[in-house]
């Protein structure tokens, strides 16, 4: 109770403060998640459920915005929720991930308070712990721009957010044994579009106007592709950028990823099919949602649209095709292009190869031969406190080791204001998806075979895509650069939720000598205790 009151009368100073000195607004937001009974492919699971709803509330929030998301854990387990592509400027208090935060327990309430600072665009938040994901507890999270800040196309007649994936009939708990047991997942049994099955959903459209989708693939394993029945989509923003205005049929979406397209409803009057079919899987899944003209004069017809299936070449040349609108303003009044990332010299270079090892007679996954283990205190909170033992630093190295795999508790150390070339390897023959918290980073380039030095002859340094997902072909490689302008502890993760779960991920910690406000926000008063942390204050110091 004590604790409460404390974090309460914390928020009415935030609140006075802001009111006074014309803070950015303040956004309240009250979540229960509870269990509840879903039937996504016609068969009963049990559900992640939040505020009574899957997917969950969509967090609708102009940039600058403070958001308050107090969560209250009706589950009889502990639980967490991370927000994917959302910077935390100077704060990975509240990114949501084991390696900053202690879950809430059961019965317990945890508040975010989190800015969604400098940044626009379309993004989703997850429970990150455990399979958790397999069992919803998802939702949309979009970012517009403020008033100001001058967009590259006209106000949309309507705003559709679109939450895809592949789905399984087994529940989360039966899917995190089957890991825990040293298998594989099986594949998937299904798609969803918006918690649905096929023809679940419907979008309603007047014609003649155009509509912005944003889409994300929130799925645990597969890759998809996005198309609509007769209509263009013209490509307009990749988490948090405005992208050149390129036309497409589909789009490829990996895991993790979100596009917005705006879309016209410019063909007669009935109705389509929204169609979303999973990439580079011997068995294709698809599934439909539906596109109605206000003016329908029939129900839709014919078998949905194909779209690609196995073809790496072709989702390649897509990849390398989306760009950065230059002269266009991103969260801020000055144009996209007057940030000269390619003639910035970089700092360090990191060459990360992921694997699939077997240790310990389990199959497991891992990133430069280290399969992460989680530690039984979040890290950002044994860093903080000083606890040892708990990780060290560099237990990552910054090139392929080429041998075996191990398991380790994997921390890289890096340096405030650094600017990294990371180049990731991937030797195996399906496609990886990668992600990193608390940045967004300059895809500067992928191709097929071996990554080498010469590569870099072939690197896009005008006008390339920054994002904060991106994917690598098999027997191929990515690389990117970003700039280290964000202190804290940051996950890099597989976003195929198995691979993750089972080690192909590590902690990245950004850190600055200065003690400083300017840097990095100091602990929450309200931050959640665990493990060797227990006994220790979040008061300042």
């Amino acid at each position: 109770m004590g604790e409460c009151k404390s974090f309460c009368s914390l928020i009415l100073v935030l609140l006075l403060v802001a009111c006074a000195s014309g803070e950015d607004p303040y956004r309240f937001f009250n979540w229960n998640v509870t269990y509840g009974d879903i039937y996504p492919l016609g068969v009963k699971q049990q559900g992640i459920l939040i505020n009574g709803q899957f997917p969950g509330p969509q967090i609708d929030s102009v940039t600058n915005d403070n958001l308050i998301i107090s969560v209250f854990n009706s589950l009889d387990e502990p639980f967490l929720l991370s927000w994917n592509g959302i910077q935390q400027r100077r704060n990975s208090w509240q990114d949501g991930v084991y390696g900053t935060n202690c879950p809430i327990p059961p019965g317990k309430n945890f508040t975010y308070v989190l800015q969604v600072k400098d940044q626009i665009g379309s993004y989703f938040y997850f429970p990150s712990f455990g399979l958790h994901k397999a069992a919803g507890g998802y939702g949309g999270f979009q970012i517009a721009s403020r008033s100001v800040i001058p967009v590259p196309f006209p106000p949309p007649a309507g705003d559709y957010t679109i939450l895809a994936g592949d789905w399984f009939k087994k529940n989360h708990t039966d899917l995190k044994a089957i890991l825990d047991s040293g298998s594989d997942l099986p594949f998937p049994d299904g798609l969803l579009i918006n918690g649905r099955g096929s023809n679940g959903y419907t979008f309603n459209v007047d014609q003649g106007k155009t509509y912005r989708f944003r889409i994300s693939n929130v799925g645990l394993t597969t890759s998809i592709n996005f198309r609509i029945q007769g209509h263009k989509m013209l490509l307009v923003e990749v988490e948090g950028t405005h992208s050149l205005q390129n036309t497409y049929d589909s789009l490829d979406i990996h895991l993790g990823q979100s596009y917005s397209v705006l879309v016209t409803a410019d063909q007669p009057g009935q109705d389509y099919y929204i169609v979303v079919s999973t990439r580079f899987t011997s068995q294709v899944l698809t599934t439909t949602s539906i596109l109605h003209y206000s003016n329908s004069a029939g129900s839709v017809s014919g078998p949905p649209p194909g779209g690609p299936t196995t073809q790496i070449d072709w989702s390649l040349e897509q990849a390398r095709s989306i760009r950065r609108n230059l002269t266009a303003s991103g969260p801020r009044p000055n144009p996209q292009g007057s940030y000269h990332y390619g003639m910035i010299n970089t700092t360090r270079t990191i060459r990360l190869a992921n694997s699939a090892p077997i240790i310990n007679g389990k199959q497991r996954y891992a990133v430069n031969g280290v399969s992460f283990i989680p530690a039984d205190t979040p890290l950002k909170l044994a860093d903080y406190f000083k606890i040892s033992g708990i990780f060290s630093l560099g237990s990552v190295s910054d090139s392929p080791t080429g041998g075996g795999g191990y398991l380790q508790t994997a921390v890289m150390a890096a340096d405030f204001r650094g600017y990294v070339e990371i180049v990731f390897e991937n030797a195996e023959d399906t496609v990886q998806s990668w992600h990193i918290d608390g940045h967004s980073f300059f895809v500067v380039g992928m191709d097929g075979g071996q990554w080498s030095s010469a590569n870099r002859l072939s690197y896009n340094l005008r006008d390339t895509i920054s994002r904060s997902t991106v994917q690598v072909y098999p027997k191929s490689w990515t690389a990117i650069y970003m700039p280290l302008d964000n202190v804290g502890m940051w996950n890099i993760r597989s976003e195929n939720w198995a691979r993750q779960y089972l080690g192909q991920q590590f902690y990245l910690r950004v850190y600055s000598p200065a003690n400083s406000w300017r840097d990095e926000y100091p602990i929450p008063t309200n931050a959640l205790l665990c493990g060797q942390a227990l006994g220790h204050s979040t008061r300042p110091r």
